[in-house]
């Protein structure tokens, strides 16, 4: 899919996911801006065509200083992806720190709702854009430890149903991805928890980065009108083929 002269911004870039999102996109031909708290490690890893700003998504505004300035930059903001999460805490609910545990609603839930509260008001005023959310299993079924990470998560899920009910007729494109288990450091968390089945996975049984990545970029494409307010799941194997990834 050409992305030329398309401004997309993926926050937690520096690693992961968003880091192959970013090459991805980058290759496509995106002017990509990657969002996130260590632009030093952003900026050695960018690719040809990225830049770093630093941004928490945890801040309104950090996050609303940041839309500003792609624009000033840029003149436009094409692509939104709302790729920032942690796993942490991994504990009993009963056992869990108050103040981990709303750190997790702040980075994975209200960081969602910054972005889109940051980059609507903009795509409206230029006609348009996509905003996709990546998403996770966790946002549909309860797991041991997990209460943090799969409630904040099904916030998120619900908020950008949310956001392409009230959005669609402005012409913006909103959707999630749930990637299913994926081979990033968060894996490497989750395992040496010992906590719930995730953790029991063997790291090869994870779908590689770049699979995630190269769907958001085909859900940016004509193909993702199809599926405009529902979230995609890298699970099915009809979604992998359409996506062409396998």
């Amino acid at each position: 899919m050409d992305m030329q002269g398309k401004v997309v911004a993926i926050t937690g870039a520096g690693r992961g996911i968003g880091l192959a999102a970013t090459e991805v996109f980058a290759q496509a031909g995106a002017r990509v801006v990657m969002l996130g708290r260590d632009a030093a490690a952003m900026q050695r890893h960018a690719p040809p065509g990225a830049e770093a700003l630093r941004c928490d998504v945890a801040s309104w505004t950090e996050v609303e200083d940041a839309v500003g300035r792609i624009l000033a930059a840029h003149g436009r903001l094409d692509v939104l992806i709302n790729n920032a999460g942690v796993i942490d805490p991994i504990t009993p609910l009963a056992e869990a720190d108050p103040a981990a545990w709303g750190h997790a609603m702040d980075v994975n839930l209200k960081g969602v709702f910054h972005g889109l509260r940051a980059a609507i008001p903009v795509m409206r005023a230029q006609g348009g854009g996509t905003i996709v959310t990546v998403s996770s299993g966790a946002a549909h079924r309860p797991l041991e430890g997990w209460s943090a990470y799969c409630a904040s998560k099904a916030g998120a899920a619900m908020l950008t149903r949310a956001a392409h009910l009230e959005e669609a007729a402005n012409g913006l494109r909103i959707m999630g991805l749930s990637p299913g288990t994926v081979a990033t450091d968060m894996q490497r968390q989750i395992r040496a928890s010992g906590i719930n089945a995730v953790s029991q996975l063997d790291f090869a049984e994870h779908i590689p980065a770049d699979w995630p990545a190269r769907a958001l970029l085909w859900m940016c494409g004509p193909a993702g009108d199809d599926h405009l307010g529902e979230e995609l799941s890298l699970r099915s194997e009809e979604i992998r083929r359409a996506a062409g990834l396998i």
